[in-house]
C-alpha cells in the first residue's frame, strides 16, 4: 500500500501515550501531523521529537473556541485535513481501583465530557475539512469496555457511546467517502500503564506480558488510512489486533 504522504492528521491527546505514538508513526509514514493537547511542554517535546511536518497546537478539547482556533491554524498551515484521531480522554487515578462505582470519586464520570462529548465536538469541527477533500478518516479510540464490564459504569458508558457514535457518524459521512471507525486496542504499555504495573507487579504480571506497544495503535491507524477498502470498514468497531492481521 502507498504511504500517507501529503495527508494531514490531527491527533488529540498527542502529548503522551497512544496519542504521541500515533503522531510519530503517521509522521514517519509521510503525513503532516498536528499534535493537539492541553499539555504544552510535553506536546511541544513530542512534535520536536517526531520532526518532519509535525507541529504542536495547544488544545482544550472541551473548549469550542479553542477548537475553532486549531482548525483555522490547521487550514492556514496545511490547507486541508485528512485524518482525525480522537484520542484525548480523562483517566482518573482511581479508574483501576477495585470496588463499586459509589465507592469511587464522582469525577470518574468526567470521561463523558473529556472523551465522549469531546470526540463529538472534534468530529463536528473537523467535518467541513474532511468533506472538502472528498475522502477522509475519523478514528475513535475505544476499548472492550464498551461491551463488557471494565473499570465501572462511567468508563463503560463512555466507550459504548464512542462505538455507537462511530456507527451513526459513518452513515452521515458515507456519501462523502469519509470513513469513521471505533478502534478497540488491547492493554497498551503506555507510561501511565507502566506505573500501574509497577505499583502492583503481582496483580498485573500476566497482563504486562501481553500488553501492546503504543506504536502498534499508530501502525494500525496508518494502515487504515492507506487501505483502498477503507469505506467497507466504516461504521464498525474493530479490534486492533485482528485488524492488524488483515
Amino acid at each position: 500500500m502507498a504511504r500517507v504522504d501529503g495527508k494531514v492528521a490531527i491527533v488529540t491527546g498527542g502529548a503522551s501515550g497512544m496519542g504521541a505514538a500515533d503522531a510519530e508513526v503517521l509522521s514517519r509514514e509521510g503525513a503532516s501531523v498536528v499534535v493537539a493537547d492541553l499539555n504544552e511542554a510535553d506536546g511541544r517535546a513530542v512534535a520536536e521529537r517526531v520532526g518532519g511536518n509535525a507541529v504542536f497546537m495547544k488544545l482544550d478539547v472541551t473548549d469550542e473556541a479553542n477548537w475553532q482556533q486549531v482548525i483555522a491554524r490547521t487550514v492556514e498551515k496545511f490547507g486541508r485535513l485528512d485524518i482525525l484521531v480522537n484520542n484525548a480522554t480523562v483517566v482518573h487515578d482511581a479508574l483501576t481501583t477495585s470496588g463499586p462505582f459509589w465507592d469511587k470519586p464522582l469525577a470518574l464520570v468526567d470521561i463523558l465530557d473529556v472523551g465522549l462529548r469531546s470526540h463529538y465536538t472534534a468530529s463536528w469541527f473537523a467535518a467541513p475539512l474532511l468533506l472538502a477533500n472528498g475522502e477522509g478518516l475519523v478514528v475513535n479510540t475505544s476499548s472492550f469496555g464498551g461491551r463488557i464490564y471494565m473499570h465501572g459504569p462511567a468508563y463503560g458508558a463512555g466507550k459504548a457511546g464512542l462505538d455507537k457514535m462511530a456507527h451513526d457518524m459513518a452513515v452521515d459521512f458515507r456519501p462523502h467517502r469519509v470513513a469513521v471507525v471505533a478502534l478497540w486496542m488491547g492493554l497498551l504499555a503506555t507510561e501511565r500503564t507502566q506505573r500501574v504495573f509497577a505499583a502492583e507487579p503481582d496483580k498485573y504480571a500476566g497482563m504486562a506480558a501481553t500488553a501492546e506497544s503504543p506504536e502498534f495503535s499508530g501502525r494500525v491507524i496508518d494502515a487504515l488510512a492507506r487501505d483502498p477498502g477503507l469505506m467497507d470498514k466504516s461504521g464498525r468497531v474493530w479490534i486492533g489486533a485482528e485488524l492488524a492481521l488483515e
